[in-house]
């Protein structure tokens, strides 16, 4: 199996690093082709936002599964017709750790629950290194989709931060915290990785755009 890395910052350069010899990489010094990604299994993309742009119509003719990374960027609203129609597969996510999809679902649960709570603030909190450039982080954005409940979102950028996040749920009377803290880039690179892995395993899984999320809730309910 091989897999095309396209970009080779943080943590693309995690994923060249875990996948070892199946990593095809590429970068702005050497960039996609079509012909070069349809000669792998399967594409992992991590680049910035405004870089996007600049390669999903090489990406798509390649017509192979694709896993994006990219945050701060608004993605097309003709997109998942675009995939369909090469009939390739595409997963789209703002952090790929699979632990994370664990704190997705207990935010659900406390979105739900602390409505019993007396009138609750919500705040959310994410930090990370100094070379991200966008702010709040796609990750921190999502955590309040997943509460659904209007909550404050604080950013700071400090030093080689992965990545880490917290909810702060304040009453009157009480305070609750969840908290989830990246300590290697790795955890990225596995859930990105595993996630190609899976599109390339399940082949009854049709061509469309997909969030991470619905891929890591198919892969859960198999465990129930």
């Amino acid at each position: 199996m091989k897999i095309s890395v396209i970009g080779t910052g943080k943590t693309g350069g995690a994923i060249v690093e875990y996948l070892g010899d199946k990593a095809v990489p590429f970068n702005s010094e050497n960039p996609p082709t079509v012909d070069a990604l349809a000669k792998t299994d399967a594409a992992i993309i991590f680049v910035p936002g405004d870089a996007a742009d600049d390669i999903i119509d090489t990406v798509l003719e390649a017509k192979i599964p694709a896993v994006w990374g990219t945050t701060g960027y608004k993605w097309p609203k003709d997109l998942p017709d675009r995939v369909k129609s090469a009939g390739a597969k595409w997963v789209i996510g703002s952090n790929f750790s699979l632990g994370m999809n664990l704190v997705r679902k207990s935010l659900e649960m406390f979105g739900k629950g602390s409505s019993l709570l007396d009138s609750p603030e919500y705040h959310i909190h994410e930090t990370h290194h100094v070379h991200k450039k966008d702010a709040p982080s796609g990750t921190a954005i999502s955590w309040q989709d997943w509460l659904d409940r209007e909550a404050a979102i604080s950013s700071s950028r400090e030093g080689d931060v992965k990545g880490m996040h917290q909810l702060h749920i304040k009453t009157k009377n009480e305070s609750i915290y969840l908290k989830h803290e990246a300590h290697d880039r790795k955890l990225f690179a596995e859930g990105a990785v595993w996630t190609a892995e899976y599109l390339l395993d399940n082949g009854y899984i049709a061509p469309g755009v997909y969030q991470f999320s619905a891929i890591f809730d198919e892969a859960f309910k198999k465990q129930l």
